[in-house]
């Protein structure tokens, strides 16, 4: 195990560096891009008669259980790194265009999306269920923030926009999992439970987690409140998002979404009203330090797996069809829910194609298509998966910042 962790993190700070030295590219995305050049140039050595280095590093990254890596623990400390720099305050003024797109949202796009797959799988002769269309649909709802958000921030967007587009992606990774967890159910099971079970147990994950994710914040709080060293706050946030995590998993509830609550606790009460000046320059640099390193890592990952999957070129051409399909479901989720918000707020104009354009998919649907049951619909759908979230990162992530431009560009005249 030792081995392996070492190897993996030695291989991450290599990759780190080439892409800061030479590519130039935002640490995301740009980690993962050289990850897939590596991934290529080891498929080529071996092409060439030199397989033993592609051989090894396939067999190191088949090692790690990619699943149970991000969902049990890299995610709850990127949620709660992220949660910790969100302005309560200013979550609260968009609460609605968020709080939409995360929930109404998301079981939206979950819908639209599986229906349209159910009819493009159907189109390559793949007899895939409408339940695991609904699967993938719901695998790959949620957004992930991490490589739009330099972009939004060099290009200058406004705080509604960059606003709901952390606050949406913060809540509907734990959303997206929970309606996932509940159609993986039913798919195991073999049979729909009733309406009312499969409410219940959405409450439970969902409202569970917030209400667990507020107990622990808060408790927490009042324990840092109540020492003055910058050294055992740190370690009590540590020990919430470990604890918490572990500790939600037994209890059955979302620990995205409590480790979300947590860390809004802790970046906004715990902030103003628990920590010195130190303590605040201290906590900022460790989260923000171990949120840049497991992001290095997911996307490194995410790059090193191209080593263990098959693909074709049907796989691709459904992926790309699949793909626009995601951006239409993007769109009839995003444009009634601003519209509807704009009763209540002032969200300028261009906020939809920002928001269509800007929701990047991630490491989270991945590790969600590697949950899937073992069979030939999970090899197919983790197969497509990849690739959209592939040309997701590359291509929305890379261009977000000329859509902000144009959308942000004062019009001539």
């Amino acid at each position: 195990m030792l081995e392996i962790v070492a190897t993996f993190i030695c291989l991450t700070t290599l990759l780190t560096y080439v892409n800061y030295r030479f590519i130039g590219l935002p640490p995301a995305i740009g980690v993962m891009v050289t990850a897939l050049l590596f991934s290529l140039m080891l498929q080529g050595l071996s092409l060439l008669g030199y397989p033993g280095l592609e051989d090894r590093v396939r067999a190191l990254i088949g090692e790690i259980d990619f699943n149970d890596l991000l969902m049990n623990w890299m995610l709850s400390f990127l949620l709660f790194a992220g949660a910790l720099h969100v302005n309560l305050g200013d979550l609260k003024s968009y609460r609605w265009p968020i709080g939409l797109l995360a929930t109404f949202g998301v079981l939206i796009a979950t819908f639209v999306i599986g229906t349209l797959a159910f009819y493009i799988f159907a189109m390559f002769g793949w007899h895939i269920s409408f339940l695991y269309c609904l699967l993938f649909g719901a695998l790959i709802s949620p957004t992930d923030p991490i490589a739009v958000l330099g972009a939004l921030r060099t290009a200058n967007a406004s705080k509604p926009l960059k606003t709901t587009i952390v606050g949406e992606s913060l809540f509907n990774d734990g959303t997206a999992v929970v309606v996932f967890t509940v159609l993986l159910g039913i798919a195991q099971l073999g049979e729909a439970p009733t309406v009312g079970a499969t409410a219940m147990l959405f409450v439970h994950e969902a409202i569970g987690g917030v209400l667990f994710g507020g107990l622990i914040g808060y408790a927490v709080y009042r324990m840092i409140k109540s020492v003055e060293q910058y050294q055992v706050e740190v370690m009590l946030t540590l020990a919430l998002v470990i604890g918490g995590s572990a500790l939600a998993y037994e209890l059955h509830v979302s620990a995205p979404i409590a480790m979300v609550v947590a860390g809004l606790i802790i970046g906004n009460l715990g902030r103003k009203l628990a920590m010195n000046d130190m303590t605040r320059r201290y906590m900022d640099g460790f989260w923000e330090l171990l949120d840049d390193m497991l992001n290095a890592a997911l996307f490194a990952l995410i790059g090193m797996e191209l080593l263990l999957l098959p693909f074709s070129w049907t796989h691709l051409t459904a992926a790309s069809m699949l793909a626009v399909a995601i951006l239409l479901s993007r769109f009839i989720t995003v444009a009634p829910a601003i519209a509807l918000a704009r009763r209540w707020r002032n969200i300028p104009q261009g906020s939809i194609r920002v928001l269509t354009w800007g929701g990047l998919r991630g490491g989270v649907s991945v590790a969600l298509a590697l949950a899937l049951p073992v069979g030939p619909e999970r090899d197919l759908l983790l197969s497509i998966t990849y690739i959209v979230v592939l040309s997701s990162i590359l291509l929305q992530g890379l261009t977000i910042g000329k859509v902000v431009k144009a959308v942000t560009a004062p019009k001539a005249g």
